[in-house]
């Protein structure tokens, strides 16, 4: 049977309350980071919780595992690992009593590593014990570092209090409301440059004119130096370049995100709202809305039900119920909702 590393024998490095930053943790984070958004994606746990493991029982990946076989997690052998293996004392004992050697996995690449905790916890065979975590929030890693020492992870008796605070440490929750779109998007410094007679925000992150009334598209291209064609994209081609926009429109000047990154989780439907009406409120994209909450691209929700912003999909039972019959477009409120 697989087994990880119990997380006692791996404290090589620790932060001690009121720490200050390590330089070889911020290296490692910096270095892997965008790794962890990516399984984060495919997997479903959350960036700062693998971020944190990894730094933890790897000490920031300058243990000899980490050095001399690629593993980050301190994953062992099992009786089903076909790969190369190093061996090393860990918490193993012979009928003697005498510790002896431990097989612990051998990788290719760290990223492999990555992968085979992120399978490990997600195993059909071990669901009876990780299971739950799946169903918590994405963005609570205080529940997700309780449940891992719950579940029996680690041995350690404060495993979830380090996990917990090396997060808080390198603020590494903020990783959780990035997705793989982000990784390159963020490197857009521009940010809020004021430009004459505009008003440019961010919402979720994203960089907006409000237009002012009988601004275009197109002039909003020409006074930003933004592609037009971009940003029609970005506002899910709603309008024609020549479009006179009403007082308070919304115009993305880059792609909205993939989830909300607030805190706010729902939104419930008004009168008027469109599917495309909540994705440019809260600066997430309009195919992503659909996916999350399983409604067909282009239907519409019903007044009075939930709109879920952030997060993994919906359940079936969750799922909003459909819109029947038209109803006229509400304008955009004047304020940030």
């Amino acid at each position: 049977m697989v087994r990880l590393v119990p997380a006692l024998m791996l404290f090589v490095f620790w932060l001690p309350a009121g720490h200050g930053q390590n330089e070889a943790f911020l290296n490692y984070i910096n270095r892997y980071k965008d790794l962890a958004i990516r399984e984060m994606e495919r997997a479903g746990i959350p960036a700062s919780i693998k971020l944190a493991q990894a730094l933890l029982e790897s000490n920031a990946g300058q243990s000899y595992l980490a050095r001399k076989a690629n593993n980050h997690f301190g994953i062992k052998c099992g009786s089903d690992w076909k790969g190369k293996k190093v061996w090393r004392k860990d918490d193993d004992f012979d009928e003697q009593g005498r510790l002896r050697e431990s097989c612990f996995r051998a990788y290719k690449r760290a990223e492999d590593s990555y992968i085979a905790h992120s399978e490990f916890l997600r195993d059909p065979r071990k669901e009876h014990r990780y299971g739950f975590l799946f169903r918590l929030d994405p963005y609570d890693y205080r529940r997700w570092a309780r449940g891992l020492k719950r579940a029996g992870y680690a041995t350690g008796a404060n495993y979830d209090r380090k996990l917990i605070q090396i997060i808080e440490t390198y603020e590494l929750y903020r990783f959780d409301r990035l997705s793989s779109d982000d990784l390159i998007v963020d490197r857009d410094d521009r940010r809020l440059e004021p430009i004459a007679g505009l008003d440019i925000r961010l919402v979720n992150d994203a960089r907006v004119v409000f237009a002012k009334a009988g601004d275009t598209p197109q002039s909003i291209a020409l006074a930003t130096g933004e592609k037009l064609k971009c940003i029609l994209k970005y506002n899910d081609h709603q309008w024609e370049p020549a479009d006179s926009l009403e007082e308070n429109t919304r115009v993305f000047l880059q792609p909205k995100r993939n989830a909300f990154r607030g805190k706010k989780k729902w939104h419930y439907v008004k009168p008027g709202e469109t599917m495309l009406f909540i994705s440019q409120l809260y600066g997430v994209k309009l195919k992503k809305l659909y996916r999350r909450n399983l409604m067909p691209e282009g239907s519409e929700p019903a007044v009075g039900e939930r709109i879920k912003l952030r997060g993994f999909k919906v359940s079936a039972s969750d799922r909003p119920k459909l819109r029947t019959r038209k109803e006229p477009p509400v304008p955009f409120p004047v304020e940030d909702e």
